[in-house]
């Protein structure tokens, strides 16, 4: 095989998706069950604590263990049915929605979990807006059928008013709670019988191919005949499906099941292999950029610190955009022009990491490193690209930081330099003044952001009250007008952690009358960190 069928031949092999959800409808649950159900793992909980309590593969950091939490996104890749599948698992809670949004930039589909018992909640909604904007396909698992929870059929139209988007049933569910007789696969007009499950894969399973056997309803009751009732309509009324609607993001394929007794999982599993994209074209500021050029290109598009204690580590999250990754080979930052050779590159499944020798367009990659890599970086054999897209919100809540200790600042400066570079919080340094401050979409990123530093930095921070309440980071076409500005403003200007000048005001009032005072200025409320810095290197 050539090098060029082999590369395209890789690329359609991958599969590299996200799970979305709001906190509690069992993301993390079915994650792990995904990698069980794949061969991945053997046992659900693989990661233990203290007195062998179990916690998600996908949750590794100590505080998502004591709160039963995610807190930050997972990657994990694995093969099934020949296919390569780079998994994400993200955060649910809206606090860490920023994290999830830069996740979704590096995926083909996504995966969305809604809570039966709920419907569509609000984090649901905002997840969905991203992935509508950005026409990501996305198929449904209706979790936690094994409680009592919302009538299916209302649960379809709900989904589809909230979504605004057609509703295609996959599989269907007899019964629902003590009365969960399982689910049945329309195309396939077979029924799969729930029986509580293990948290082990495999194992025997009862399959029905005769629906039309009338026994079945003394077997399952009521719920029978409601299930075939609701079919009736569901025929009549259901979009038909069709797989080209799906790929623009305007249908979802809707699943039902219990991902804490492994059911309905193989469904999904099997239509995300089917049903999902292969890595497609990506939109750098240059040109197109398809999987299967021969040159390598990549995009950072999370990182994360101390994923090893022991080592002190940053990884670099990397999404490979086209080409064929190779261990060693010589790559050049296009930020700062810098050539670099990777020789410890990983793959994940949650903490567990292998070396990686090769990778292909679609796959995700790790690439440890001390600061070389930021946050929208992108990495190829020589061509000036920057891939765009990844966002970085404007903070909704702020906090002034200083060290406990004062013969800690140093290490103070250089966990908040770190944490910065990987997004779990905004830095933002004031040109007047030494305290730093922090910026945050909610509440739980500072205390997340006081527990790592004190546990994975050694450095007690107090965490106080700030008096500013809006930022907005500030460009203008006039070099010299924004250095008039910064000179005017500077008591209330901030350098944020790849020094983007940025202004901070107590209120909305004020900032607006600061715009008009300075109309040659412009005040973003979302910074794509990608082509800003990028752009000035290459005009500077």
């Amino acid at each position: 095989m050539t090098d060029l069928s082999r590369l395209d031949s890789e690329v359609r092999r991958r599969r590299t998706f996200a799970i979305i959800s709001h906190p509690d409808a069992g993301k993390t649950t079915l994650t792990e069950k995904l990698l069980l159900f794949s061969g991945a793992i053997q046992i659900a909980g693989s990661v233990k604590a203290r007195k062998a309590a179990r916690h998600a593969t996908s949750d590794w950091m100590e505080i998502e263990k004591q709160r039963g939490i995610s807190v930050a996104s997972s990657v994990m890749q694995m093969e099934y049915r020949d296919c390569v599948i780079n998994l994400l698992d993200t955060p649910g809670h809206q606090d860490f929605s920023e994290d999830t949004y830069r996740v979704l930039t590096a995926v083909d589909a996504a995966l969305m979990v809604i809570d039966a018992a709920n419907g569509v909640e609000p984090q649901t909604r905002r997840l969905l807006q991203v992935c509508r904007a950005r026409n990501t396909p996305i198929l449904t698992f209706v979790n936690k059928m094994d409680r009592e929870v919302k009538d299916p059929l209302a649960l379809m139209d709900e989904l589809e008013q909230e979504l605004g988007m057609a509703i295609c049933p996959f599989t269907w569910p007899v019964g629902m709670g003590k009365q969960f007789g399982g689910v049945m696969d329309l195309r396939a007009r077979t029924m799969r019988v729930f029986a509580p499950g293990e948290d082990r894969a495999g194992g025997d399973e009862e399959l029905i191919t005769d629906l039309d056997n009338p026994a079945h309803e003394s077997r399952f009751g009521m719920a029978w005949g409601q299930a075939q009732g609701e079919l009736e309509l569901v025929r009549e009324a259901a979009t038909p499906f069709e797989h080209s609607e799906f790929l623009a993001g305007h249908q979802t394929p809707m699943f039902f099941g219990s991902a804490i007794n492994n059911f309905g999982v193989r469904e999904v599993l099997d239509a995300l292999v089917e049903l999902a994209p292969p890595p497609g074209e990506r939109a750098a500021l240059q040109r197109v950029v398809a999987p299967t050029e021969k040159k390598f290109s990549g995009v950072v598009f999370k990182i994360q610190a101390n994923m090893d204690p022991a080592h002190r580590d940053r990884i670099a999250f990397v999404r490979v955009a086209s080409g064929h990754f190779e261990r060693g080979m010589k790559l050049k930052v296009t930020r700062t022009g810098k050539d670099f050779r990777p020789n410890t590159v990983v793959s994940f499944l949650s903490q567990r990491r292998e070396l990686l020798e090769e990778a292909f367009g679609g796959d995700i990659i790790g690439i440890p490193n001390h600061g070389v890599l930021h946050l929208g970086d992108t990495l190829t054999e020589g061509e000036p690209l920057q891939f765009t897209g990844l966002p970085f919100f404007a903070p909704e809540m702020f906090r002034n930081v200083e060290v406990a200790d004062p013969l800690k600042t140093k290490q103070l400066r250089a966990g908040l330099q770190q944490l910065g570079e990987e997004g779990a919080i905004q830095v933002f340094r004031p040109m007047a003044g030494s305290v730093l401050m922090l910026g945050a979409v909610g509440q739980l990123q500072f205390e997340v952001v006081a527990h790592r530093l004190e546990h994975e930095y050694g450095v007690k921070a107090r965490i106080q009250p700030c008096r500013f309440q809006v930022a907005r980071w500030v460009t203008a076409d006039d070099e010299n007008e924004l250095k008039k500005f910064i000179a005017a403003n500077d008591h209330r200007m901030a350098l944020d952690a790849v020094d983007a000048p940025t202004i901070l005001v107590e209120y909305a009032p004020e900032l607006r009358a600061i715009q008009e005072n300075w109309p040659k200025i412009h005040f973003h409320a979302l910074r794509e960190h990608a082509g800003l810095v990028f752009q000035k290197r290459m005009d500077g």
